[in-house]
C-alpha cells in the first residue's frame, strides 16, 4: 500500500490527495504577507502551506554570495543581498507555525541545509519536503531521513538515475516517503511537464506514495496529475501574480488556487469505483430514453412468437431488447394489441 501519514492525514493510494500551498519565498521577506498566504492557502483548501528555510552563507560560497543580481525581481544588488531579504527569521518561523495551528492548516518549509533540517525538526513540522535542488545532496538528505519523519522529495532538474540513488537513501532509514515529478521551470512549458513519468515511478517505486510539484501557467495539469494517480499536490501561491520576485508569475493566486483544490476534490469523487453498474439516479432516465420490446402486430393469446412480431421503441419499462432472441419462440398468454410494450407476465414462462 502506497501511504504514509502526515499530522492526521493519511496520504497515498485510496485517500483524499494532500494539496500542499507552495508559499516558498513569495512573502517578500514579510511575515506580515505570510501570515496571509497561510489564511488564504487555508481558505483556499489547502492542507499544509509550505515555505523556504534555509542559511543564506550556509548555502552560497563567498562568491555565491557577491555574484551580481540586478534585475527587476531583485531584492538587492548581489545575489546574497537578494537572499537575505527574502528571508524571515526563526522567531518569525515560531510565530508563524503558531499561526498556522490555530488556523489549522499544516505547516512546513523545506529545509535547504543540515541547520535549517534541525531548526524545522524542534519547531515540530509533521514531514520534511525536499527541494529539486538537494534531490543529489546526499549529505542532506541522509542527515533528514535521520529525523525518522515522512520525506517528500521533488525531483526536477534530475534524471532517474538521480532519483534512485535519493530513493536509496530513504529506504536505508526505513523513513516512508513520496516522489514528486517536477519539472524546475518558471513557468514550465507544458511539452517539458511529462506526466508520464508518474507511471515510471510507479513501476520503479511500487512502496512511494507520487506526486506533482508544478509551477505551469494555468490549473489543469494537477488535476490531470491525480488522475494519473498522484496523491500529492504542490502549487506556487502567491497573492498577486504582479508582485516583485522570480516565483510570483509562476504561481496561483487564491482565486485560481481555489478552483485547482475545487476541481481536483470533483475529480477525486468522479473517480468512484472500477466497478460499472446502473447508478439510482439513472433508473428515471433509462425508462425514458431506453427501449424495450414491442409488439409490432396484433398477437393472439396462445401464439407462438417470431421475431416478425417484435420491434423495438422507448420507454424502457418493459422487456430489455437484450433479450430479444430469449423470447423468441415463446406462447403469448393474453391477447397482445399492436404497438405495447412487452412484459414476462405476457408471456409462457
Amino acid at each position: 500500500m502506497r501511504e504514509l501519514k502526515i499530522g492526521n492525514k493519511m496520504v497515498g493510494d485510496n485517500h483524499p490527495t494532500f494539496i500542499i500551498a507552495e508559499a516558498g519565498i513569495n512573502h517578500q521577506g514579510d511575515v506580515k504577507i505570510a501570515k496571509r498566504l497561510i489564511e488564504k492557502a487555508y481558505e483556499c483548501g489547502a492542507d499544509a502551506v509550505k515555505f523556504q528555510k534555509r542559511k543564506v552563507s550556509r548555502i552560497l560560497t563567498q562568491e555565491g554570495l557577491e555574484m551580481p543580481y540586478d534585475n527587476r525581481n531583485s531584492f538587492g544588488k548581489t545575489y546574497g543581498e537578494h537572499k537575505r531579504a527574502l528571508e524571515l527569521s526563526e522567531a518569525d518561523y515560531r510565530e508563524l507555525k503558531t499561526f498556522a495551528d490555530k488556523i489549522g492548516v499544516l505547516f512546513c518549509a523545506s529545509g535547504w541545509d543540515e541547520e535549517s533540517i534541525d531548526f524545522l525538526d524542534n519547531l515540530g513540522v509533521e514531514f520534511f519536503k525536499m527541494a529539486s535542488a538537494d534531490l543529489t545532496n546526499i549529505p542532506l538528505l541522509e542527515h533528514t531521513a535521520k529525523k525518522g519523519k515522512p520525506m517528500i522529495i521533488s525531483t526536477g532538474m534530475a534524471g532517474m538515475a538521480d532519483v534512485e540513488l535519493a530513493v536509496k537513501i530513504l529506504q536505508k532509514h526505513t523513513v516512508k516517503f513520496a516522489i514528486l515529478q517536477c519539472t524546475s521551470t518558471y513557468p514550465s512549458q507544458f511539452g517539458e511537464i511529462n506526466l508520464r513519468v508518474l507511471d515510471a515511478f510507479r513501476e520503479k517505486f511500487p512502496q512511494a506514495v507520487l506526486g506533482y510539484s508544478g509551477h505551469e501557467l494555468g490549473i489543469a495539469i494537477p488535476i490531470g496529475a491525480v488522475a494519473m494517480g498522484a496523491r500529492i499536490v504542490e502549487r506556487h501561491f502567491t497573492l498577486d501574480r504582479t508582485m516583485k520576485g522570480g516565483d510570483h508569475s509562476a504561481s496561483l493566486e487564491p482565486g485560481g488556487f481555489s478552483k485547482m483544490v475545487r476541481d481536483i476534490r470533483h475529480l477525486e469523487e468522479a473517480l468512484g469505483k472500477p466497478e460499472k453498474r446502473i447508478q439510482e439516479s439513472e433508473i428515471p432516465v433509462f425508462r425514458k430514453l431506453a427501449k424495450s420490446i414491442v409488439s409490432a402486430c396484433e398477437i393472439s393469446k396462445g401464439t407462438k412468437i417470431t421475431r416478425e412480431m417484435l420491434t423495438t421503441k422507448g420507454p424502457g419499462t418493459g422487456i430489455s431488447p437484450a433479450k430479444i432472441y430469449e423470447i423468441i419462440g415463446k406462447t403469448a398468454v393474453c391477447d397482445i394489441s399492436t404497438d405495447v410494450v412487452l412484459h414476462e407476465k405476457m408471456l409462457q414462462k
